[in-house]
C-alpha cells in the first residue's frame, strides 16, 4: 500500500452529477483543510441544486465547463494538485443513440483532462470506471481488475478507452495515475433515467415498468455513500498506475429489484412490462474488491435498507424528479422505450 497522500485543492469534473457531487461533499467533509473546484458541463444530469448547499462555502468553486474544452480546462486546473474525473456520458441506452457523443467526452474529454493535468503537474489523476469494461461475467467468478476488457456497447467501450488513454499517460509521461471501476449505483439525487430511480418514478406516477427481455440480468449494487469512500481511499492510498475495483458484494436480479419497488410502494405488479432487450445487454457483473478493501474499504450500507430509503426519499420529494421527467428526458424516453415495443404510459 503507498503512503498517504494530501491535496490542496482537488479539481472534480461532472461535479454536479449523481455520483459526483456526493463526492464534493463526502471531501470537504474528510478534509476540511482542501479547497475544491468543481467542473461540469451542467448537461441533462448536471444539477447545481446537488451543491446548492455550498454556496458560499470559502472552500468550494464551481466552473461551468465541458473537459473536452482544452482552454477552459487548462483555465480551471491552475493551483489544482489532484483530478478526479467523474465527468461522462453515463446511460449505454443513450450511447447506442448516439456513441460519437459518448467517445467525445469519454475518451476525447479524458484525453484533454490528462494533457492539463500534465502541463501543470498534477500530482494524482483519479479516473472513475465502472464494472461494464469487463463485459458479461458467467456465473460462479468474479472480475478482477487484471482481467481482459471486453466491453459490449459504446459506453463501456468508451469508458475502457478513456482507462487505455489513462494507463499511456502512465507509461509515456510518468504521470501519476489510478483507476476505479464502481458497480451499479444508486441513491437520492439520482437523474431517473438509470433503472432504479426509474422504477421507483414510474411506479410512483402509475406507469408501466419497462423490464428489458426476460429481467433476469444480475447486478452488484452498491449505495452512493460506499461508492464514494472507496474513490476517496483510492485518491489517498491506491498505488500509481494501479485499478480498484468498488463493488457493494451483493447481486441482485433486475425484475426482482423492480418487485421490491412495487411492494414498498404498496403497488400492483401488472405495471411491470418486458419489452425488447438492449442490444448487446451484459447479464451479469460481479467484482472481485480484495485490492480495495487491502486499502481499508468496504461498503457499509445494507442494500435492502438503503433501497427502501431510496424509494422513500423518491416519494418524498416528487417536486425534485417531476420537473425533470419532462422535456428533454420525455422525448428520449419516448424515443428509446417505443423502439422496445413499450407502451409509454
Amino acid at each position: 500500500m503507498a503512503d498517504e497522500r494530501t491535496f490542496t485543492r482537488v479539481m472534480v469534473t461532472g461535479g454536479a452529477g449523481f455520483i459526483g457531487s456526493n463526492y464534493v461533499h463526502l471531501l470537504l467533509e474528510r478534509h476540511p483543510d482542501y479547497e475544491v473546484v468543481v467542473v461540469d458541463k451542467l448537461t441533462y444530469a448536471g444539477n447545481l441544486a446537488n451543491l446548492a448547499d455550498l454556496d458560499g462555502d470559502p472552500r468550494y468553486r464551481f466552473v461551468e465547463a465541458d473537459i473536452a474544452d482544452a482552454e477552459a480546462i487548462e483555465r480551471a486546473m491552475v493551483g489544482c494538485d489532484a483530478v478526479v474525473n467523474f465527468a461522462a456520458d453515463s446511460h449505454v441506452d443513450r450511447s447506442l443513440h448516439d456513441p460519437g457523443g459518448f467517445i467525445r467526452t469519454d475518451v476525447h474529454g479524458v484525453f484533454v483532462l490528462l494533457e492539463a493535468a500534465r502541463k501543470h503537474g498534477v500530482a494524482r489523476f483519479l479516473q472513475i470506471s465502472t464494472d461494464e469494461v469487463y463485459g458479461h461475467f458467467p456465473e460462479g467468478g468474479e472480475s478482477r481488475e487484471g482481467d481482459r476488457l471486453r466491453p459490449r456497447n459504446p459506453y463501456s467501450a468508451a469508458k475502457a478507452g478513456g482507462e487505455m488513454m489513462v494507463n499511456a499517460y502512465v507509461e509515456t509521461y510518468g504521470l501519476d495515475c489510478v483507476i476505479t471501476r464502481g458497480s451499479n449505483t444508486f441513491g437520492p439525487y439520482q437523474y431517473p433515467e438509470k433503472f432504479i430511480p426509474l422504477m421507483i418514478t414510474n411506479a410512483i406516477e402509475g406507469r408501466p415498468l419497462p423490464i428489458y427481455g426476460d429481467g433476469q440480468q444480475r447486478r452488484d449494487w452498491l449505495y452512493v455513500r460506499d461508492h464514494c469512500t472507496g474513490v476517496d481511499l483510492v485518491l489517498h492510498r491506491g498505488v500509481t498506475g494501479e485499478a480498484y475495483n468498488i463493488g457493494g458484494g451483493n447481486e441482485q436480479v433486475n425484475l426482482d429489484v423492480a418487485t421490491l419497488i412495487l411492494d414498498r410502494l404498496g403497488k400492483s405488479p401488472d405495471l411491470l412490462q418486458h419489452v425488447g432487450d438492449r442490444p448487446g445487454h451484459d447479464r451479469r457483473y460481479a467484482l472481485d474488491t480484495s485490492k480495495a478493501e487491502a486499502l481499508g474499504w468496504e461498503p457499509r450500507h445494507d442494500f435492502s435498507i438503503m433501497l427502501a430509503e431510496t424509494i422513500d426519499w423518491y416519494a418524498a420529494n416528487e417536486g425534485w424528479w417531476r420537473t425533470i421527467k419532462s422535456g428533454e428526458f420525455a422525448e428520449w424516453y419516448d424515443r428509446n422505450y417505443a423502439t422496445r415495443g413499450a407502451h409509454i404510459g
